[in-house]
């Protein structure tokens, strides 16, 4: 300040221009910045080595005019978000990672003096540029030493590698990491789902196998107290049987002799009745007997003798007509012998009244138009026959001959005649 009024008192400046030029060269340093006047050479710290600037962080200075420029340095916190696709980790899986850190420029000595040879002049947005493209590089690096497994299951670990990764190239920068957080961490052929699901059955696994053993032991424990209760119980229910059983014996033997004495007589008694009952069964049994005797044996018996003399009676009511009938048939078989060659015409003959009857009554009835007569002179019997035979056939379409045939076709009248006798004698 001195200096500046000494300056001002030699260019001879007013009190008003003064109070203008003193408000443009005087600086205020904010808590959350740093103010850098370059220009002038200062000593860093207790080292001899100079530099051409001099800091001021916190409180207020005021800027050389024509010496000096003054610089604002920035030291408030920067969000910086970071997301790193297909990074390769130990063991060649890609994985993608979503974090988020928190960083500023360094305010203290000697990594601000980094900060200011690297960064003074750099906008906001450039200097979170430059912390980004770090962090991400010290990540894939971080990941690429580290397996799936172990970044999955310990992130606190993994961010503490990466800020001991990254601490020395951004202290290189003039930065400082306050907070690094992993937010998320992801591979796009789901192998850490596979270890998860992996995980989980396990897990599900080892659960149920503690449930399934604590049922186990809790229904071991139900068993064994519901056995010492049931055997508590039983014998409880044994002693009480025994003392019921000891009661009963004792019982038995102070009523056995009354109980004898009166089944002795229950006894005696039912032997009386019984025998009594026996000698009525007996003449029970000889009136049933007689009973049966004159109601159902005596009428079986002549029932019996009326059916045989009835069988007799219809044994002889056939055997008299069939021996009757085999004498008959034994002397038309002794005449057919006895009339040789014209038995058989003899016979038809016989039966030629009856076979015409037959034929007639086949014979429906029609009306005669014309009658023709046949002259049956002339002849003998048996051309005057064959002519009627063949003028009946011709007429009315009746084949005598052909029925008469079929009548006695393969028939042996003499056999007939001595099977039926042999039948007759047989019965």
């Amino acid at each position: 300040m001195e200096i500046v009024l000494a300056l001002l008192a030699v260019f001879g400046v007013g009190t008003g221009a003064g109070i203008f030029v003193i408000r443009n060269l005087y600086y205020i340093c904010q808590p959350s910045e740093v103010l850098i006047f370059a220009g002038s050479r200062h000593r860093v710290g207790d080292s001899q080595k100079k530099v051409g600037y001099r800091l001021v962080k916190g409180g207020s200075s005021v800027r050389v005019p024509l010496l000096e420029q003054a610089f604002r340095m920035d030291l408030s916190n920067m969000i910086i978000e970071l997301k790193v696709n297909n990074a390769y980790s130990k063991g060649g899986i890609p994985l993608t990672v979503e974090g988020v850190a928190n960083i500023k420029v360094a305010g203290e000595e000697p990594t601000i003096h980094n900060a200011i040879e690297r960064l003074l002049g750099k906008s906001r947005q450039e200097i979170e540029k430059l912390a980004q493209e770090n962090l991400e590089g010290n990540l894939r690096g971080v990941l690429a030493s580290l397996t799936p497994e172990q970044v999955n299951e310990d992130k606190i670990a993994f961010a503490k590698s990466l800020l001991e990764e990254a601490e020395d190239d951004l202290e290189k920068l003039g930065l400082i990491l306050d907070t690094l957080k992993i937010q998320n961490i992801s591979d796009e052929v789901e192998y850490l789902d596979s270890i998860g699901r992996k995980q989980q059955a396990e897990l599900l696994r080892d659960s149920r196998i503690a449930e399934a053993k604590s049922q186990a032991e809790s229904i071991i424990r139900a068993a064994e107290n519901q056995k010492n209760t049931s055997l508590k119980q039983i014998e409880t229910e044994i002693e009480m049987a025994r003392a019921d059983a000891e009661r009963r014996i004792q019982d038995a033997i102070t009523k056995r002799q009354a109980v004898v004495a009166e089944a002795e007589a229950d006894i005696g008694s039912e032997v009386a009745r019984t025998q009594a009952e026996v000698a009525v069964q007996k003449e029970r049994i000889k009136q049933v007997q007689q009973r049966l005797q004159a109601d159902v044996v005596a009428p079986a018996e002549a029932e019996c003798k009326r059916a045989i003399a009835q069988a007799k009676g219809d044994a002889a009511a056939i055997v008299e007509p069939g021996k009757a009938q085999a004498e008959g048939i034994r002397k038309l078989a002794e005449s057919w012998k006895a009339a040789g060659a014209n038995a058989r015409d003899v016979f038809l003959y016989q039966k030629l009244e009856e076979l015409l009857k037959i034929i007639v009554s086949t014979v429906p009835e029609v009306e005669v138009d014309n009658v023709t007569v046949i002259n049956a002179q002339g002849g003998s019997n048996a051309t005057k026959m064959a002519a009627f035979f063949e003028e009946l056939k011709q007429t009315a379409g009746i084949d005598v001959a052909a029925t008469l045939e079929s009548l006695t076709a393969g028939t042996d009248i003499a056999e007939v005649s001595s099977q039926k006798l042999t039948e007759v004698r047989n019965q």
